[in-house]
C-alpha cells in the first residue's frame, strides 16, 4: 500500500508537467505560427514569441516569413526558335497575411507548386518575343520583364523580391555566330571612329590654314595702308645695340635697321 500511495502523486505530477508543456508553445524569430486544432486551422496566425494553446488537441506549425532564395533551372525558346537554357535564382518572401493560406493550400512551401511554374511561364513569354542574341545581350531587360510578369501571375499571396539570371547557355554554333557578329560590330565601330577622327583632323587643318591666310591678308593690307609699320616693328624688337641702316635716305620702308655686333677690338681699330 505504501508504494501505491507514492506512485500516484508522481504520476499526477508527470501528467500535470506534460499537460503544461502541451499547453504552451514558442514561435521562433522569422517565423509565424499556424494553429491547428483537431484538423481545424485558425484564421489568425500566431506571432513570434511565447503562447498558450489547448493541450494535446492543438498544434502550432511554424511558417518561415524571412526572405528565401531558391535556384530554378529554366528552358525557353527565342523568337528565332533557338533553345536557351537559363539558371535562375528566385528571391521571395511569404507575407504575414498569407501565412495561413499558404499553409492550407501549399503546406507552407509554395515554391514548387506556385512560384516555380509561374516564374518559368513568365520567362518563356518574355523570351519568345526576343531573339537569342537579344536574350544574351539584354539580360537585365529580360529579367525585369520576367519579374514583372511573374508578380502579376502570382498576385499578392507572395512577394517575389527579385529574379537573378545567373547563367545563360546557348548551342555552341549559336554562341560562335553571336561572338563573330560582335567582333565584326566592334571592328566596324573602330573603323567609324578612325574615319571620324581623320575628318575632324582634316577640318581642323583647313580652319587653321584659312586662319593663317586671313592673318597674312590682314598684315598685307596693314603694310600697304601704313608703310612705316615695318619700321615700327623693327624698333620694337631692337635689342639696344648700334644699328646699321641699309637703304637710301628716303623716308620709306626701304630703310632697314640691322644690329651691328662690334667687338671691343674692332672699336679700338
Amino acid at each position: 500500500m505504501q508504494p501505491a500511495k507514492v506512485i500516484g502523486p508522481i504520476v499526477l505530477i508527470l501528467v500535470i508537467i506534460v499537460a503544461a508543456a502541451q499547453a504552451t508553445f514558442v514561435v521562433e524569430p522569422g517565423y509565424r505560427g499556424v494553429l491547428v486544432t483537431l484538423g481545424t486551422v485558425s484564421k489568425q496566425f500566431e506571432p513570434e514569441g511565447f503562447g498558450v494553446k489547448k493541450p494535446f488537441i492543438s498544434t502550432v506549425i511554424p511558417v518561415l516569413t524571412r526572405q528565401q532564395t531558391r535556384e530554378l533551372p529554366s528552358e525557353c525558346y527565342s523568337s528565332d526558335l533557338q533553345q536557351v537554357q537559363m539558371k535562375l535564382r528566385v528571391l521571395y518572401r511569404i507575407p504575414e497575411q498569407s501565412v495561413v493560406k499558404i499553409y492550407q493550400e501549399y503546406a507552407g512551401d509554395p515554391f514548387t507548386s506556385l512560384i516555380a511554374p509561374r516564374v518559368q511561364e513568365a520567362l518563356k513569354e518574355v523570351a519568345a518575343l526576343q531573339s537569342a542574341e537579344q536574350i544574351v545581350r539584354q539580360r537585365e531587360q529580360i529579367k525585369n520583364h520576367a519579374l514583372e510578369n511573374a508578380r502579376r501571375k502570382i498576385g499578392d499571396i507572395l512577394n517575389i523580391v527579385d529574379l537573378v539570371i545567373e547563367d545563360t547557355t546557348l548551342s555552341r554554333e549559336l554562341e560562335a555566330a553571336i561572338e563573330s557578329k560582335m567582333v565584326q560590330e566592334q571592328e566596324a565601330a573602330k573603323a567609324r571612329f578612325t574615319q571620324q577622327k581623320t575628318e575632324i583632323e582634316a577640318a581642323t587643318a583647313i580652319i587653321r590654314a584659312k586662319g593663317e591666310a586671313e592673318a597674312i591678308r590682314i598684315r598685307g593690307e596693314a603694310l600697304r595702308d601704313n608703310p612705316t609699320l615695318i619700321e615700327l616693328q623693327i624698333v620694337e624688337k631692337w635689342d639696344g645695340k648700334s644699328p646699321l641702316v641699309i637703304g637710301g635716305g628716303s623716308q620709306s620702308a626701304a630703310n632697314i635697321l640691322l644690329p651691328i655686333n662690334v667687338s671691343a677690338g674692332n672699336r679700338s681699330k
